[in-house]
């Protein structure tokens, strides 16, 4: 079958991977300029250099044995390293967190810089000026009733009670090493992650710092302005550092409205009757090893011949 599959972040690319496995050939669409999406990297020119830093997630884990295996093979083509202020069990990818993504990517046909915001279904599905034998959707959850709520009650109200809860990121390159004995920290106050991006392996650059605000925080300033929350973050870690702080060189804040999400714990979702199926972190876990299984397991539903009439998992 073609399939289109709205959504290249982990979730898709694993999916479309194993539909390529299994003989289909999956076209993906995404409104992002290249592989990342909350696996992202950001680079920022400063005095000293260009600064990098990983603003989506930090580190990932591996626990199933599949997604084990996947990461082991990651790692031997140098896409991912162990990073021990996270834990025995994480790892970043290298030199960026976009690493593996990109790999993944890159022997997909994708359509990037494509925002898809409705699909048609009148025997065929039509995504953009494309027609597919069946649809995936790929997106966060909030994303995911908008497209389908025509053509599918059950996931649209499956998605729509999946809460994803937002994220306020400030990136901060200094002029020196920050005076921390961690290379991670916690809870600290607003900021409930500070990491010392520069100190990833693989990473160059000057002195980094990636401040994510906790749940409560970012939801609480959802809409204000990022020079707001640049100052309110940037304040909270400069308490934390005390008076020797170096100086601040480059800065710059993302919100991530959908960073974390409650998951249903479904695993994925596949409608045969019409040949629509959901992928993505909000049906199984709030992880990357979530996404990754969750697209693995909607090509199971689908099958080499796509004819299977289960829904979910």
């Amino acid at each position: 079958m073609r399939i289109g599959i709205i959504g290249a972040g982990m979730a898709g690319l694993s999916c479309a991977h194993a539909l390529c496995g299994m003989g289909h050939h999956p076209v993906l669409f995404d409104k992002g300029r290249g592989p990342g999406g909350r696996m992202s990297t950001r680079r920022i020119d400063t005095p000293l250099g260009e600064a990098a830093f990983d603003h989506g997630a930090q580190y990932l884990t591996a626990r199933d044995p599949a997604f084990v295996a996947q990461v082991d093979r990651w790692a031997q083509a140098g896409h991912v390293a162990r990073w021990s202020p996270a834990g025995p069990d994480a790892w970043v990818r290298t030199p960026t967190m976009n690493a593996p993504v990109r790999a993944m990517a890159g022997d997909l046909d994708v359509r990037w810089n494509t925002a898809i915001d409705s699909v048609s279904h009148d025997g065929d599905w039509r995504i953009g000026d494309e027609r597919f034998d069946a649809a995936i959707v790929a997106v966060p959850a909030e994303q995911v009733a908008p497209l389908i709520a025509a053509h599918d009650n059950a996931l649209a109200d499956a998605a729509r009670s999946a809460v994803s809860d937002p994220c306020w990121t400030v990136m901060a390159a200094f002029d020196g090493p920050v005076p921390l004995e961690y290379d991670r920290v916690t809870n600290l106050g607003a900021i409930g992650s500070a990491v010392r991006n520069s100190a990833k392996p693989g990473r160059t650059g000057p002195e980094a710092w990636v401040l994510q605000a906790s749940a409560d925080w970012s939801r609480a300033h959802l809409e204000d302005t990022p020079e707001i929350v640049e100052q309110a973050l940037l304040a909270a870690f400069a308490d934390h550092i005390g008076a020797a702080s170096p100086a601040i060189i480059a800065t710059s804040a993302h919100r991530w409205r959908y960073a974390k999400t409650n998951a249903l714990d479904r695993g994925a979702f596949w409608n045969a009757d019409i040949q629509l199926g959901a992928c993505g972190d909000w049906l199984l876990g709030p992880r990357i090893e979530a996404a990754w299984l969750s697209g693995q397991r909607l090509a199971s539903l689908i099958g080499p011949t796509g004819s299977t009439a289960a829904e979910g998992d």
